[in-house]
């Protein structure tokens, strides 16, 4: 077999092109979907003024929209090239004899939930008609050299609508993703024929659009406050590019029998893991707070590897002992209570060098992947095996911790048992009093 060599085109953003493995592949056929209002049609219309600069023909179809209020955007956005053809069409028909007439090197069209075909008898957005439209815009992109991107709507879980099938005819799935309170945008590639999975692009939605992120880690820490407590820096993997973010963790004592378990961009499944561990090996008693974790920015962490900055933050908020400010973490934690060794260590290492910080809290068994380092970084690793030797750091020397929430619960418990002493006191003296003879119990307030 022959060696092929594929050229890629640039799409004007460095972020788009490191998730799409490069730049555009000629005739891929690209599937982005996103909630609505995060931006997809944003992302694409900047895409599109990009690749007008490298002399790059576009023709952007909306089926959602107007020619007028997509060519609004389009100069708010500051894309008013020439090469950019804006079209208002949802008859698939029509949209396929606008690109022979125009022949484009990139289509868009926004979305394919809105496109359809007139001999299908169901209404745009069916099954039917998004399969069989899709099949024939992969026709389109692999017939003709065109890249095609459809922009594809979400269900309330997240999915992308329409059929399974969708997912497996195009080249690549990207998703778009960000909560609408905070202005970061983070684009994944969970498909990719042409480059890497799970890879990470990182936006900033401003006034003027999207603007890229250069250095996230940076970015995600800057606003981190004083007060460390229950507060851990955690170096993460998303795709080949380290990225340093904070977790946050408050425990609260609750007499309710059922705690409420909270978490947000963290599974929450994981979370009633750490916490059995760290029940069971080193006493917290958590069983008694409600616990809450947050992973700020709207980052939504998959790794296991983040076990380890959790249950940093849990013991710094039970301990009520701050967390050195320069210090990261990343391991995984078992059942037993073992720290496991995880992927990617080096560049973990220099990401969180770069910006300063000075302390790592590492899996051991990760030392002997390690040789290569130089001795003055080994010097700065705290090499952890289990549980126990996390609480290290807050001044416990591996025994069993007693937080703020054993203490509260044994107060309580305390508080109860004495109430209890003084109601059974109580009753011993009226069972007293009404059995000594000639006493009158209405005169004892009986």
């Amino acid at each position: 077999m022959k060696e092929v060599s594929t050229a890629r085109t640039s799409t004007g953003f460095k972020e788009l092109n490191r998730v799409l493995g490069g730049g555009l592949v000629e005739g891929s056929f690209v599937l982005l979907g996103g909630d609505p209002g995060i931006g997809k049609s944003t992302l694409l219309l900047q895409m599109a003024g990009g690749l007008a600069k490298e002399d790059r023909t576009v023709l952007y179809v909306s089926g959602e929209e107007s020619v007028n209020q997509s060519a609004l955007r389009a100069q708010r956005l500051g894309v008013n090239s020439g090469k950019v053809h804006m079209a208002a069409e949802s008859n698939l028909e029509v949209i396929r004899e606008l690109a022979h007439e125009i022949k484009p090197d990139v289509m868009i069209v926004d979305s394919i939930q809105t496109v359809f075909l007139p001999e299908i008898a169901s209404a745009p957005g069916s099954v039917s008609q998004v399969r069989e439209c899709a099949a024939q815009l992969m026709g389109l992109a692999k017939g003709n050299g065109v890249t095609v991107f459809l922009i594809g709507h979400v269900t309330k879980e997240g999915n992308i609508a329409g059929p399974k099938v969708l997912e497996h005819m195009v080249d690549t799935v990207l998703s778009f993703e960000g909560d609408q309170s905070h202005q970061f945008r983070l684009l994944r590639a969970l498909k990719n024929r042409f480059g890497a999975t799970h890879e990470l692009g990182v936006f900033q939605m401003d006034t003027r659009g999207l603007q890229e992120v250069d250095n996230p880690s940076e970015l995600f820490l800057e606003e981190r406050g004083e007060r460390l407590i229950g507060s851990a820096v955690f170096c993460s993997v998303e795709g080949t590019r380290p990225l340093l973010c904070e977790i946050q963790a408050l425990t609260n004592f609750t007499p309710m029998p059922q705690p409420r378990r909270t978490s947000l961009g963290f599974d929450v499944n994981r979370v009633h893991l750490l916490v059995a561990v760290l029940n069971k090996h080193l006493g917290l008693r958590l069983a008694n707070a409600d616990v809450f974790i947050n992973v700020v920015g709207g980052l939504r962490l998959i790794e296991p590897a983040a076990d380890l900055a959790v249950a940093a933050a849990l013991l710094s908020t039970e301990t009520e002992r701050e967390i050195e400010a320069k210090t990261c973490f990343f391991g995984e934690i078992g059942l037993t209570g073992e720290v496991r060794a995880v992927s990617m260590v080096e560049g973990r290492l220099r990401e969180a060098q770069k910006l300063g910080f000075t302390t790592f809290v590492i899996p051991a068994s990760n030392r002997k992947h390690l040789n290569d380092l130089d001795a003055e970084t080994k010097k700065k690793i705290f090499w952890v095996k289990d549980v126990h030797d996390l609480t290290k750091l807050f001044g416990t020397d591996g025994r069993r911790v007693k937080g703020k929430t054993a203490a509260a619960a044994a107060s309580r418990e305390a508080k109860v048992a004495e109430q209890e002493r003084q109601k059974a006191a109580a009753h011993s003296g009226r069972q007293a009093g009404a059995s000594r003879p000639g006493v009158d119990t209405d005169d004892l307030g009986f």
